[in-house]
């Protein structure tokens, strides 16, 4: 498969293409930086920079053309104000999900968070944060030509990846290792049953490939 990452610089980004590349797959990870461009190299990925906040469809349907998945795992960041918020967690997911679909990309993979939602109330930079997420999901579930699937996960942590988790519809808080979300979208790229589904992630006791499997088709 070839997939395709927005975001590809990011920490889970980095780690997803590693994943990919070492079981056979073609990742190419979309950057605005040029510097960034050894370090996907590195991970195993193709570097494509381009802006997504400055980008046009046509020009981002282009990089996604002859893709089998695309998978939206860009962010504004911490440090990053709420304007940001709006351009990038909203603006550049709501650009790369009419990229895909003008593309013809129907598996269509989104990094989102846990709490995201388009009524979240409150001025605070992190409500505006979930809202804006909350408000580019709602905008891809409304897309028929994507089969999307929207993995939310909790709060997110550096420790060394243990392979088990919790995948539900509903989780209640926790953490979780970003090599795990790594984990689990490597697996839900691969398991397009799983279209259609807003899942939460935690750490929990399952193998990925279990956890995967169990919500496929729900």
């Amino acid at each position: 498969m070839r997939i395709v990452i927005a975001g590809g610089h990011g920490q889970i980004a980095l780690r997803l293409e590693r994943l990919l590349t070492a079981r056979g797959d073609e990742a190419a990870g979309i950057i605005r930086k040029a510097e960034q461009a050894d370090d996907l190299r590195q991970a195993g990925a193709e570097p494509v920079v381009l802006d997504l906040e400055s980008a046009s469809v046509d020009e981002v349907a282009e990089r996604l053309r002859g893709a089998d998945a695309a998978v939206f795992a860009a962010g504004a960041g911490p440090g990053s104000g709420a304007n940001r918020k709006d351009t990038v967690d909203k603006g550049a997911a709501v650009l790369f999900a009419d990229a895909a679909v003008k593309a013809g990309v129907r598996r269509f993979v989104v990094v989102s968070s846990m709490g995201a939602d388009p009524d979240h109330e409150g001025d605070e930079i992190f409500d505006v944060y979930l809202r804006a997420k909350g408000e580019a999901d709602a905008y891809v579930r409304g897309l028929e030509a994507l089969d999307w699937t929207i993995l939310r996960p909790g709060r997110l942590t550096d420790d060394a990846g243990t392979g088990l988790v919790r995948l539900e519809a509903r989780t209640g808080r926790g953490p979780v290792p970003r090599d795990d979300v790594a984990a689990v979208l490597a697996e839900l790229v691969d398991t397009p049953a799983t279209a259609g589904l807003t899942l939460e992630l935690i750490s929990g006791s399952a193998p990925v490939s279990v956890a995967v499997k169990s919500v496929a088709g729900n």
